[in-house]
């Protein structure tokens, strides 16, 4: 399928939650749920994937922005618009400026204005501190920390203008534990997690909340070089003895959208790793 970049969606539907025609019955009782304009980065791979379709399920308008994996954003497209629900995808790398202001100009055009931001793009970068390169920090930083700053940053006259908004960040719990050969990682996600509780506190005047989930080890990508014996060993130190799923994070999404007052938090999402 090709594309024009920029204006990957199929349309806008004149319905109140931008479903197809033939919606599951799951919907039945939407009118319970406050449905929301939602953009998530990084919404094409592992959680962000998650996130986007367990929220466009609920029948909320979601923009799904990514940047490389283009294939995989348009599949979870056509998935969703089989099973009867829309969603519109988005090409912009978050660490450029440029890039996110096309993002946020897009998603007001298609909906007017947005309740939801989720600051879920990331990489990472597992390397002994002394061969890390400038070139590994600036990407690492970059795309974990400014990019949070640029959305959040870009996004916020239209969210104050109205007085109301939730801005959901994805760290890690590398953010308060550090972790061993990810010093750039580790220093990435400590920003995000406070720069959440600073805006938090300069926010809440405008009935803006923001907070940070902070998942333990998820069955993603990024840990795809785990051996069995790896994630054996590591579960042992978990009080729920198994590892975390992308379902496990979506969840929690969904409860930090729903509700109206919690501000300012790292939501720690890992079986009890550590405590």
């Amino acid at each position: 399928m090709n594309l024009p970049k920029g204006t990957e969606h199929f349309g806008k539907l004149k319905t109140k939650n931008r479903t197809c025609q033939n919606a599951p019955s799951l919907l039945a009782n939407s009118e319970e749920i406050n449905l929301k304009n939602i953009i998530v980065t990084g919404g094409s791979r592992g959680i962000g994937a998650c996130i986007v379709k367990e929220l466009a399920k609920q029948g909320h308008n979601v923009v799904l922005n990514y940047n490389n994996s283009e294939i995989e954003a348009i599949k979870i497209q056509e998935e969703l618009k089989q099973e009867g629900f829309i969603i519109d995808i988005f090409k912009a790398d978050v660490s450029k400026r440029d890039e996110v202001k096309k993002l946020i100009d897009f998603s007001i055009k298609q909906f007017e204005h947005i309740d939801v931001l989720i600051n879920n793009a990331g990489v990472d970068n597992e390397k002994q501190i002394q061969d890390i390169t400038d070139e590994d920090w600036n990407n690492v930083i970059n795309t974990n920390l400014y990019s949070v700053f640029c959305t959040i940053q870009e996004i916020l006259p239209k969210m104050i203008s109205r007085k109301n908004g939730c801005i959901i960040n994805i760290s890690s719990i590398y953010g308060t534990n550090g972790g061993s050969c990810a010093t750039v990682y580790s220093a990435s996600k400590a920003g995000v997690d406070g720069m959440t509780k600073a805006l938090a506190k300069e926010l809440g005047p405008s009935n803006i909340r923001v907070n940070s989930i902070a998942p333990g080890f998820i069955n993603t990508d990024m840990n795809k070089d785990f051996t069995q014996e790896d994630i054996k060993e590591l579960v042992e130190k978990f009080s729920i003895k198994r590892i975390g799923k992308t379902i496990d994070i979506a969840r929690c999404v969904k409860w930090l959208i729903e509700d109206e007052y919690t501000t300012g938090q790292v939501i720690r999402i890992d079986g009890g790793w550590n405590i």
